[in-house]
């Protein structure tokens, strides 16, 4: 009898076992099947519109040939000022967090700011940001670079913060027995253990403020013309995106598909990069 129940229970536990794989794995082939659709109508829709004007022309008024070129000019350059304001404020208080505030209730207070900051949407941020700089100063480059720096803030802080607390205690005390002062501890050992998760999380900021368009339409606003003046309104690849892929006019539509794939192969090329990184540093390691 107690072999025969066993038996059952066995044979119970492989039909669960079956059926949960089963699911585990329609449901990854569902999820994929999505990503191949979105990713195939992407590139027929999008390859179209590559060539050399798209990167060397303005955006074009309504039924005319044009290119992306201001647009992509006023991504980078917003999202690099993003990365100068932001990389260093999230580096510092990930430092703070990780080697002073353990022990303190502010670094608890910290952290969950952090935490809704992190999770907050983007429009909202850029509402924020209106408020303060746009409503007194007008739309500029650098209000939607302070908007894009608040998405970048709270990855920076959690990514040094977590990175940072995996590098083992022994190494903090073995330098701090030899006399060296906390603040070179941080710097030149610290941070040298921990470079490659902390710029992996710079470039995983990067690769989502890339594509943000809600911060941008309240802040830099766009620009149909060429404009290297941070202080005045500058497109932005994802706000022509927005205006283009919703017009009647073939031209902007096709600009629009071009725009995004580019964009999403920019994208895919940071998130290889930062996996290549931490794989790199883990073989290291190893």
């Amino acid at each position: 009898m107690a072999a025969h129940a066993s038996n059952g229970i066995y044979a119970r536990r492989r039909v669960v076992n079956a059926v949960a794989i089963a699911l585990s794995v329609a449901t990854a082939l569902f999820g994929l099947f999505f990503l191949a659709w979105i990713l195939w109508t992407l590139l027929a829709k999008g390859i179209g519109g590559i060539d050399l004007d798209l990167f060397t022309q303005t955006t074009p008024p309504p039924m005319q040939e044009g290119g992306l070129a201001n647009a992509f000019f006023g991504s980078a350059v917003m999202c690099a000022l993003a990365l100068l304001i932001g990389t260093p404020l999230g580096v510092a208080a990930g430092t703070w967090l990780a080697e002073y505030g353990n022990a303190r209730k502010a670094g608890t207070v910290v952290r969950f700011v952090n935490d809704i900051l992190l999770s907050a949407p983007s429009i909202v941020l850029g509402l924020f940001v209106y408020a303060m700089i746009v409503a007194t100063t007008g739309f500029s480059a650098i209000a939607g670079a302070v908007s894009l720096a608040f998405i970048v803030l709270p990855v920076v802080v959690r990514t040094t913060d977590e990175m940072l607390r995996l590098v083992p205690q022994q190494m903090r005390e073995a330098a701090l027995a030899l006399g060296v002062p906390q603040w070179k501890v941080i710097v030149q050992v610290l941070y040298r253990s921990a470079s490659a998760g902390i710029v992996t999380g710079i470039l995983l900021a990067l690769a989502r403020i890339s594509g943000e368009t809600a911060p941008l339409l309240f802040t830099a606003f766009g620009n149909q013309y060429w404009n290297a003046d941070i202080r005045q309104p500058m497109a932005s690849v994802p706000v022509v995106m927005n205006q283009f892929a919703g017009s009647p006019y073939e031209t902007w539509q096709t600009l629009a598909w071009a725009g995004a794939l580019v964009l999403t192969v920019f994208v895919l090329l940071v998130s290889l990069t930062a996996r290549g990184i931490l794989l790199r540093n883990k073989i290291n390691h190893d």
